[in-house]
């Protein structure tokens, strides 16, 4: 029977949420992002900021009126009135960061990705559960008001039986960008691709095959991948991801009774459609968005889920979290991609 109507979205008003003092660790670009969302949409509060540079801490916090700046990771982790850590550091540091903060006794929200590989994410699970504190993978997407909606038309069965999932993401990036550098983990993987396959990872779960194909960079980073996947009970999925330039960043879940198109970029603010065979068509209409009109959400959710005692945000589960990190693991694995500190582990 197809359907008349979609789910509304469950997600609160980011300002009704439980106020956390949250203390920044890395000052660089997504820090502001982040900053600037929750100090526009909540009622969160940005209380301290690290960095291995005391400057640029000072300089983050006159910027955004942060009442405390710190010159060292380790000093910010042991602020005794700091709740929460968001770690926001260079890729290859968020697993020491985080181990900091947990050391502490602080929550974490890290960045995506929570590591550079699945052993990073799965210790890191290990250390926040031993110490009984809250941690979490900031892919924001899965806290916007529309993936909420979607995971109630996933769970409801209006797609049928998932057959098809296709996603990609692509960008053009300065020369002179980090993702560039192979020291710092570059390439578009964990940049950009880590969102096509945690939607992929979402909707089916682990691959039973999966086949890579990859493109180098002159900088020394891969350039473009592509991967084909085969799940349990025959369905496929398919991502692309590059640093050669911007692409709609569109991704579709095919189902037995019906199509998810996520208009692009589907992993920001916006709109999707569910359509049937008999030509039925129904849309979410969102305001499209990025950061600023986006990150608030996994801050609110996160401040809910430790005022309710939660140590995970079921939005983005730690499982969930080295689950996709697996699967990019077995594509660098193939494509011989390593990333540094793993002495070989991807060759």
């Amino acid at each position: 029977m197809t359907a008349t109507t979609l789910p509304q979205s469950r997600v609160p008003a980011s300002r009704d949420a439980p106020v956390l003092r949250w203390g920044i660790m890395g000052p660089g670009w997504i820090a502001e992002r982040f900053t600037e969302s929750i100090q526009a949409h909540t009622g969160q509060v940005i209380a301290a900021v690290g960095s291995r540079s005391l400057s640029r801490s000072k300089a983050f916090a006159e910027a955004y009126d942060v009442a405390a700046a710190y010159g060292s990771y380790e000093e910010l982790a042991a602020a005794p009135d700091i709740d929460i850590v968001y770690v926001c550091t260079p890729h290859t540091g968020h697993h020491a960061a985080a181990a900091f903060a947990i050391d502490a006794g602080k929550h974490v929200l890290i960045e995506k990705p929570i590591g550079l590989n699945a052993g990073q994410a799965r210790d890191i699970a290990r250390r926040a559960e031993e110490a009984g504190v809250f941690a979490a993978e900031a892919m924001w997407t899965f806290f916007l008001p529309k993936f909420d909606v979607i995971r109630q038309i996933l769970h409801a069965g209006t797609l049928g039986t998932i057959t098809t999932v296709v996603a990609e993401y692509g960008e053009h990036f300065d020369r002179t960008h980090r993702i560039f550098n192979p020291e710092l983990a570059g390439g578009p993987l964990l940049d950009l691709g880590t969102y096509p396959l945690a939607l992929v990872t979402e909707v089916l779960g682990s691959p039973e095959r999966l086949f890579a194909v990859g493109q180098p960079h002159e900088s020394g980073v891969n350039a473009q991948l592509s991967a084909v996947m085969q799940f349990d009970g025959g369905a496929q999925a398919v991502v692309n991801t590059h640093v050669h330039n911007f692409t709609p960043t569109a991704a579709s879940v095919v189902g037995s009774k019906a199509t998810l198109t996520i208009e692009g970029p589907f992993n920001m603010p916006g709109g999707f459609e569910v359509r049937f065979p008999d030509g039925t068509l129904l849309r979410h209409d969102e305001p499209a968005g990025g950061h600023f009109e986006g990150l608030h959400y996994e801050a609110a959710a996160v401040a809910r889920a430790i005022a309710a005692g939660s140590t995970q945000a079921s939005q983005r589960t730690l499982a969930a979290s080295v689950r996709t990190l697996d699967v990019a693991d077995e594509i660098r694995r193939q494509l011989r991609v390593v990333f540094p500190g793993e002495a070989g582990a991807a060759a």
